[in-house]
Parts: structure tokens; sequence; C-alpha cells
């Protein structure tokens, strides 16, 4: 996919100092910059390689002046930094603008859905499924039966949505998601065996969630897990049954919430955090990672460790602990200096 200067220009709103037919196909860092490639400059230091760069194009301030001959093409904005991140959304918009229904793929009685869907190959569509508007379900994706859909969904290859779920709109799932598999619910028995515990509930996911590759959200042994409007997930986190994580909460890799616990909204949890269940974290809390919590936290709360205690203490206890063996050595001293002179 090509675009000249003139072209990105528009996009922007900028102005082209030198050649508005340029063209680009792909991106780089200034001092990477290779022929036919788009770069920025708005950090300062990085100003020497705009003298140097084989880049084609690169977007600039307004207020940048050459102090000496430059080969590549300039496009002038307000703020650089914020307009190529601009047209690296743009850019990721245009390559998701697929439609069309690829073979072989799978579309089950009752299902419905909107315009512009793209399905990938080797998809599978259950039955009674109702899919809204510019859908993406890319290929190798499954699903189930009485799924409800948003509009402006992407699946990435090899999504799995199991049956009654729900997803509202502008929802992102990454490669090896997995939604609504069973809870871990077992009862034990007499004999030593296990049985399992039918999960009948469902998930449910608000508008605006993102959830990072081989995230795992599994349904509720009844009612249902919920992950709140704005959530963002990073991969391989593992959300058990019933679960609620509350509005705009982020939440970093590797992080385990056991069934039944409720997390606030707003909150900014680090990766490998590992929740007990059944607990209740308010809102705006943050959490350090590795930390384990094992109780309720209040809202605004700002923890680490295991058990996760206030972020300050911790802090505090860290340099004691570290001063560890120094300290037993002091001990060990005065309790020898103490013996002599009892003796």
């Amino acid at each position: 996919m090509k675009f000249t200067a003139a072209q990105i220009a528009g996009i922007l709103q900028g102005e082209v100092i030198g050649n508005p037919n340029a063209e680009v196909y792909k991106l780089a860092k200034i001092e990477e910059g290779t022929v036919g490639s788009l770069t920025f400059l708005a950090n300062p230091k990085y100003t020497n390689y705009i003298y140097t760069t084989q880049a084609t194009i690169a977007i600039v301030n307004k207020t940048f002046e050459p102090e000496n001959e430059i080969s590549v093409t300039l496009i002038k904005v307000e703020d650089a930094y914020q307009s190529f991140s601009q047209l690296l959304e743009y850019y990721n918009q245009v390559k998701l603008m697929k439609s069309g229904i690829e073979q072989p793929s799978v579309i089950s009685e009752g299902v419905t859905y909107g315009s512009d869907m793209y399905l990938g190959s080797f998809c599978y569509i259950g039955k009674n499924v109702t899919i809204g508007n510019n859908v993406k379900i890319y290929p190798n994706s499954f699903i189930g039966d009485n799924v409800t859909i948003g509009d402006n969904c992407v699946f990435f290859a090899g999504v799995r949505i199991y049956s009654e779920t729900v997803i509202g709109n502008n929802c992102t799932f990454h490669s090896g998601t997995i939604i609504g598999s069973d809870g871990f619910g077992f009862a034990p028995q007499e004999d030593g065996t296990y049985k399992k515990v039918p999960q009948i509930g469902n998930v449910i996911i608000e508008d605006d969630v993102e959830i990072g590759a081989c995230t795992t959200v599994d349904r509720a042994t009844l009612g249902a897990t919920i992950i709140r409007k704005g959530v963002k997930l990073d991969n391989h986190i593992q959300v058990a049954h019933n679960v609620e994580i509350g509005e705009n909460t982020v939440i970093a890799a590797q992080t385990g919430i056991a069934g039944t616990t409720k997390i606030g909204k707003n909150c900014m949890i680090g990766g490998q955090v590992g929740f007990a269940g059944h607990i209740t974290v308010g809102d705006n809390v943050k959490i350090q990672a590795q930390s384990g919590i094992a109780k309720n936290l209040a809202d605004g709360e700002v923890v680490q460790g295991t058990p996760a205690f206030n972020y300050g203490d911790f802090a505090k206890s860290f340099v004691h602990f570290k001063n560890l063996p120094k300290i037993v050595n002091d001990f060990e001293e005065l309790k020898t200096t103490i013996n002599k002179t009892k003796s």
C-alpha cells in the first residue's frame, strides 16, 4: 500500500516541503530510514538524523527549519509526534478495511449480520448469532451459538467465542483469545474424586474493550462474568468465573483473577498479579507487578508485595530486607558484647 506526500499531508492537514509526489510504503525510525519509508522527527536530540536519513518522507514540526541541505521530503505539522500517531491509527484502519465472506467458512441458520462484515476463511459462526456493522472476523475463528456482537468489532485469527457471550461495540480480540470457556468449578467427593459443577452462565463484554492475545475469560457458574466499558487486558491473563472488572481498568500480562472477585473502575494493575477469590477491589486502585492480593482493597490504595500492603511501607521494608544480613551480624555482635559484659 503506497501513499504520496500530498495524500499524507491531506490526512494530517500538513504542508509539503519538497516533492508532493514522493511515495512511501513502509514506516521507519529516522535513524534507520530507507528509500520508500516514512519517518518523523519530534525529539530534538534526533535532529542530526534528518540530514542523513535515507527515508523518502519525514513528518516534522512547523517550527523546524533545516540548517543544512536535506534530501528527504518534509511534511510540516503542528505536532509531529501526535500526527505520526494519527497516521498510524489511520493506516491500521485501512489495513482492517476488509469485507466479504471467504470460503470455506460456515454460517449457521438464524445468523444475522450488518453491512461491511469480513469473515475470513475457515471460520465457523454458530446458530442464532447476531453481528453488527463493520465487524471483522479473521481466519480460523469460532463464534458459538446465540452470541451477540455489536458494531465495529475485530476478531483476529484464531479467536474463540463460546455460546451465549454478549459483546458490545468497538471491541478488539487478539489471536488466541478465548471468551466464555467453563469456569474452574469442581466439587470434591467422598471417594477423593471431583465432580464438575456445570457452568451455565455467560460472559458480558461492554463497549470499547480490548483483550490481548491468549487471554481467557471464563463464563459464570450462574449469572455473568462482566468486563465493563473501556477495560484493556494484556496478553496471557486469566479471568475466572463470575469476576467483574470495572470501567477503564487496565491489567498487564500474566495476571490471574480467581472466581467472583470484583475489581473497581480506573484501576491500574501490573503484570503477574495474583488475586484470591471472592474479594473486592475498590476504584482507582494501583497494584504493583508480582503482587498477591488476598484481601479487600479500599478506593485509591496503592499496594505491592505478597501478601500486598501499602506501597510506601513496602518500599521502606524492602530497604530493611536488603540490609537484613548486616542487621543480623550487628545483632550477633551486640549479643556477644552483652554476654561478655555479664560475665
